[in-house]
């Protein structure tokens, strides 16, 4: 592509010693950019990319993005813009040729929840006979039974999302894809220039307040996700892009309110009135149970999922679906069938019954152990395993110490990913949320390995094990390293498990 067709509707300051080259690529890596690449100099919370651009140029780069002018050679021209950040997207979703104006996209944000709701909705559309691909925390997949391609973050920058979206459309041939959208990928625009058809709110409680500091900021970026929707001239009112939101959610009038005119709106809940709600719901070991009720028809469905989280994240599935036209006898057969999702509430040994499950925020946490406790025997304690993120919100940590005295008769405070915090840092800020410190009911060991271990002499058989934080992931991030750790397989080598 040429640097002119590039750039044609990119809003850009100023132009320095332009040529109008041929484009091959875009990074914003100086060392894995390749040549024919235009390079774009990100400015970071740490680094700055306008320091790498001879970097860039050495390994192939033809072209600078840049927001502010860059000493090397007249040859090599210079797009001026005001954010960088922002106009990658931009650039990116022109370089690939707005993959996403092909596809059937559909967003889905919220605190938690996002990963399990696009798996359902992946499960869905295939029981719909339509091919599904997914984008989210665990990579990208081009089916529910395909392995996971390996991402970066839960929403990839601009330039792989992008390619990602155009290899599914021109080399899969998949017209529909689920994607979790993070705050952060909003904020930073990773997602602009992609035209979703459809955006569904799981919740929205205390999290990431290290990068957005308020509450507000958060709604903020997490609203832009619906304020983008694209009303559309040509299409009719019943094929408008649609809005899906958590009724019950403390944010929901305002996300409500975030929807532009046009865009269709459906909620869901349990405690509000909404279009789709749950009644008469039971938890057992097998999994949770409840009677669906939509536009006044009641369905009966049995899940091997468990926790109240989880009929909420089917709720949101099957609002998405009932949006999109699929009947809702399909969507049911679909979820019924469903295990479960890696790290979600996942059950590891069951004498005790050991959970390892991601939540890393106080209301994920609350939800799970309220879940846990669901299922816990009445001669059974529940024992709490966890520890907060390094570099993060620090807020959060007294909170969840709170959250996990209050609803565990038994906690275990760890590591979680101490990242460059020195561990016991975390704990002590974690512990100043706690009303007592008895040493029969908190227990303090910053190794994760070892605190996992210990697990194996305070729990009896009858005993529920919730290791609450890390979920899926196969790795731990210390201060100067990153090792291969993974909560599952720690508690089956403990409780002496193969596989479940």
């Amino acid at each position: 592509m040429k640097l002119d067709e590039l750039i044609e509707h990119l809003d850009y300051r100023d132009l320095i010693n332009f040529k109008n080259i041929d484009i091959t690529g875009i990074s914003y890596n100086s060392k894995t950019t390749k040549k024919g690449d235009i390079f774009i100099c990100l400015t970071g919370e740490y680094t700055d990319g306008h320091e790498y651009a001879k970097n860039a140029i050495e390994n192939g780069a033809v072209a600078l993005l840049v927001e502010r002018k860059v000493d090397v050679d007249k040859k090599y021209p210079q797009v001026v813009v005001n954010s960088t950040r922002h106009k990658i997207a931009d650039i990116a979703d022109r370089f690939y040729s707005s993959p996403s104006k092909g596809i059937n996209l559909i967003g889905i944000t919220g605190t938690n929840g996002k990963t399990t709701v696009t798996h359902l909705i992946q499960k869905i559309m295939e029981e719909n006979s339509q091919k599904c691909a997914l984008i989210g925390t665990l990579g990208y997949k081009l089916s529910s039974k395909s392995e996971y391609r390996d991402a970066k973050h839960t929403t990839p920058q601009a330039p792989e999302l992008q390619a990602t979206l155009r290899m599914i459309k021109d080399v899969e041939k998949i017209d529909n894809v689920v994607m979790e959208v993070s705050s952060h990928a909003l904020e930073q625009n990773r997602v602009g220039g992609c035209d979703f058809n459809g955006a569904v709110l799981t919740n929205l409680t205390q999290d990431h307040l290290d990068y957005h500091i308020t509450m507000d900021n958060y709604f903020a970026a997490k609203a832009l996700l619906f304020t983008n929707l694209k009303y559309n001239d040509e299409l009719p009112a019943e094929a408008q892009p649609y809005a899906v939101i958590n009724a019950d959610d403390e944010y929901a009038d305002r996300f409500l309110n975030a929807i532009p005119q046009g865009i269709r709106r459906f909620t869901y809940g349990v405690k509000k009135q909404a279009d789709v709600t749950a009644k008469d719901i039971n938890f057992s070991l097998n999994g949770a149970e409840f009677v669906l009720v939509e536009n006044g028809h009641e369905h009966k469905v049995n899940l091997h999922m468990n926790g109240m989280f989880s009929v909420y994240n089917v709720l949101a599935a099957v609002t998405a679906s009932l949006a999109m036209g699929i009947e809702i006898s399909v969507a049911l057969k679909a979820l019924e069938n469903v295990k479960g999702v890696a790290g979600r509430f996942e059950v590891v040994a069951k004498k005790p019954l050991v959970i390892v499950d991601y939540a890393h925020t106080p209301d994920g946490l609350e939800n799970v152990l309220k879940s846990a406790r669901e299922i816990t025997p009445k001669d059974g304690k529940l024992i709490c395993l966890f520890g907060c993120g390094g570099d993060r919100d620090a807020t959060k940590r007294p909170k969840m110490g709170a959250i996990a005295e209050r609803l565990s008769d038994k906690i275990v405070i760890t590591s979680d990913n101490p990242r460059s915090e020195d561990p016991q840092t975390i704990i002590t800020d974690i512990i100043a949320g706690l009303k007592s410190v008895n040493t029969e009911n908190v227990i303090v060991e910053p190794d994760r390995g070892a605190a996992i271990a210990l697990l194996k002499t305070i729990a009896g058989n009858n005993d529920v094990i919730l290791i609450a934080g890390k979920g899926h992931e196969d790795y731990q991030i210390l201060k100067d390293k990153t090792i291969h750790f993974d909560d599952r397989e720690e508690a089956r080598k403990v409780f002496e498990v193969s596989v479940i």
